[in-house]
């Protein structure tokens, strides 16, 4: 009787590993950070009062965008993905999924996702949902492969969702708005460029054109990092510019202390250039924006 039990949960093995490689698929630790963006740009459009039925709307559509343009990627850069050691166990092409079912998959995702947006939150969080999607999955995702330019699209695809969480509480956009893009878009310079050089290798194996490939010596990695560090540390501070107030001042000081840090961090990785400064730099990267996050819900600034 024993072997009752022991052999339904091998039956049930299988399909918990089928639904956790959907989910993996989905790349959930990037869906998490985009939502929190989304939720960001909605508490400052609304002045930290946003509608809450109207942000759940939002980011349950932005989820299923995101989840869907992360499969397609995974979709098409299946060969590539073979060759690098860091990706080679990802369910596709390790043969876990068919990349049919994940296109399949990725398909249901992305329209259902761009369906909800336009149903809940209105034509432009949608379209903009839509415009995310096809930048990311149609435009970086095959640059990869042929110019390390890719980073700049896939830094304007990953800040467009500051846009839906705003346009979802607030129909119109101001200069708040397009400095919360501008802080999403200028940071992943530095945190890709870090993440680029740790796992350069890799990507030299799958073909992928990063600035770390293209030149080797790290050196115009290392400018896109502080270039992009330093347009962070000035768009930063653009949503307490404006009334003078205890809160925008305190908000600006602290977002000059962060900026300065991820300035920094960038100008060592620039002139070391060695696997201790790119883990230095991708481990700032990761404290400064949840912290600048956090001062733009805590210290509201209004222009």
């Amino acid at each position: 009787m024993s072997s009752g039990p022991a052999t339904l949960t091998q039956r049930k093995s299988p399909v918990r590993q089928q639904l956790s490689d959907y989910l993996e698929l989905t790349k959930p630790k990037i869906a998490v950070l985009l939502l929190v963006c989304v939720t960001i740009a909605a508490f400052c459009a609304s002045n930290g009062q946003p509608d809450i039925l109207r942000l759940i709307h939002v980011i349950v559509g932005t989820a299923l965008v995101a989840a869907s343009s992360c499969v397609w990627n995974q979709c098409l850069e299946v060969h590539a993905d073979r060759q690098m050691n860091r990706t080679a166990q990802r369910p596709i092409p390790s043969g876990r999924l068919s990349r049919y079912s994940s296109a399949m998959f990725g398909t249901f995702l992305g329209s259902v996702g761009v369906s909800y947006l336009l149903a809940t939150v209105g034509l432009m969080p949608a379209l903009i949902g839509a415009l995310t999607w096809l930048l990311y999955v149609c435009i970086y995702t095959p640059m990869k492969q042929m110019t390390p330019w890719n980073t700049t699209i896939g830094a304007i695809a990953g800040a467009l969702p500051m846009f839906m969480g705003w346009l979802a509480v607030n129909p119109v956009l101001d200069i708040r708005a397009v400095a919360l893009f501008a802080i999403l878009f200028f940071w992943q310079f530095p945190h890709f460029m870090a993440i680029a050089w740790l796992y350069r290798e890799d990507y030299a194996q799958g073909g992928m054109q990063m600035w770390s490939v293209v030149d080797r010596t790290g050196t115009k990695a290392g400018i896109q990092a502080v270039s992009g560090a330093m347009a962070l540390l000035l768009v930063s501070v653009v949503p307490g510019v404006g009334q003078i107030a205890m809160g925008n001042v305190l908000y600006m000081l602290l977002s000059l202390l962060g900026g300065m840090f991820m300035l920094l961090a960038s100008w060592r990785f620039f002139v070391i250039r060695d696997e201790k400064s790119a883990r230095r730099l991708l481990f700032a990267s990761l404290i400064y924006l949840p912290i600048q996050l956090t001062l733009l819900v805590l210290l509201p600034a209004h222009v």
